[in-house]
């Protein structure tokens, strides 16, 4: 490992990857709550436990992999040659591939449209007037802004292991406009993989978001669960079914179905009660864009006042959002008892 620094404590594993920095002190792990634990158990296997994550993390130059009970799951790639961080591929408990291979691979036959579209990713298009979004080092259209990984830090437990990272969002001048500190919990199952995301925004100075679809909390799906070409199905938490009754909808979470290889698999993504704008509007796209925007308003809904939320310095703003990827279709999957543990 390059520039890192390894110190056990206690029952995990501490690996800072930060030349010169300081390793996090024993800050705990999240569990899964005993509800949670005893609905897996009764809906989905009947002798389901959630099971160490010990020693399944892997740290190099420029990514971090992460394995769940000794299977591959995804890479946090810290985005050099991307300008942003993101996860990809994500996986299924059964090793299907849930993501779009574009445009870190290319693959015969698979979509490549939107190459800003990488894996699982966070970025906004309008901080400041800085587009974080629409921001791939090939585009040349608008103020392109980076985000640059500073540190990464592991922390393994018996039942779940956190990665905690900074990032800087900078500006085209590299001025740093916002500062992100983010923990990602992995959780392991059997049958579910579960990830929650805990992220921070601080303004060093003030801040602008302004309003715009264009974000925010998102992943890009394999082409077999897209509505539009391979049938696959959004459905939120009020019922509503389809782009056309989830796009630029309020809701706390929506589900993405369809057939992978054979197998039925969905991607859902949960909207913390305790989020700024909850319920979230929702920016999923019938070709396989899934994705979450708290900062966007009269771009979803031209009857809103349009938005302009402002952060003055040393202000944050904290979200909090879980990622799961589940067999089976949505009512099968029982996200809605999954919610509701998460919203507690």
């Amino acid at each position: 490992m390059v520039g890192g620094r390894w110190r056990r404590r206690s029952s995990f594993v501490v690996c800072v990857f930060v030349p010169g920095g300081q390793a996090p002190k024993n800050d705990g792990l999240p569990y899964l709550s005993d509800r949670m634990n005893d609905m897996l158990a009764s809906r989905f296997l009947p002798f389901l436990l959630i099971l160490p994550l010990a020693g399944q993390v892997r740290f190099a130059a420029d990514k971090i992999d992460i394995d769940v009970d000794g299977k591959p799951f995804t890479t946090l790639y810290f985005g050099a040659d991307s300008n942003k961080p993101y996860l990809a591929p994500l996986r299924s408990a059964s090793g299907k591939i849930v993501t779009r291979h574009f445009p870190m691979e290319k693959v015969e036959g698979e979509s490549s449209d939107h190459p800003h579209h990488r894996g699982l990713w966070f970025s906004y298009d309008d901080v400041n007037g800085v587009k974080f979004w629409e921001n791939d080092p090939s585009y040349k259209k608008g103020t392109i802004g980076r985000i640059v990984a500073r540190r990464a830090a592991w922390k393994d437990g018996p039942k779940s292991g956190v990665l905690e990272a900074t990032f800087d969002w900078n500006d085209a001048n590299g001025t740093t406009v916002l500062v992100e500190n983010r923990a990602m919990t992995f959780y392991s199952s059997p049958t579910l993989r579960i990830v929650d995301f805990d992220i921070t925004l601080t303004a060093p100075e003030k801040v602008t978001f302004g309003d715009t679809k264009e974000g925010a909390f998102a992943i890009r799906l394999a082409d077999a669960l897209a509505e539009k070409k391979n049938g696959g199905k959004m459905v939120s938490a009020d019922g509503k079914q389809g782009m056309k009754d989830v796009w630029g909808k309020r809701s706390n979470w929506v589900d993405y179905s369809g057939t992978i290889d054979g197998e039925q698999l969905g991607v859902a993504i949960f909207d913390h009660p305790s989020n700024p704008r909850h319920p979230t509007y929702w920016h999923a796209r019938d070709y396989g864009l899934f994705a979450l925007n708290p900062f966007g308003q009269k771009a979803f809904d031209p009857a809103a006042e349009e938005s302009h939320w402002v952060l003055e310095a040393g202000q944050s703003l904290r979200f909090r959002w879980r990622v799961v990827v589940h067999p089976g279709d949505t009512a099968s999957g029982h996200l809605e008892d999954l919610y509701s543990d998460f919203a507690k």
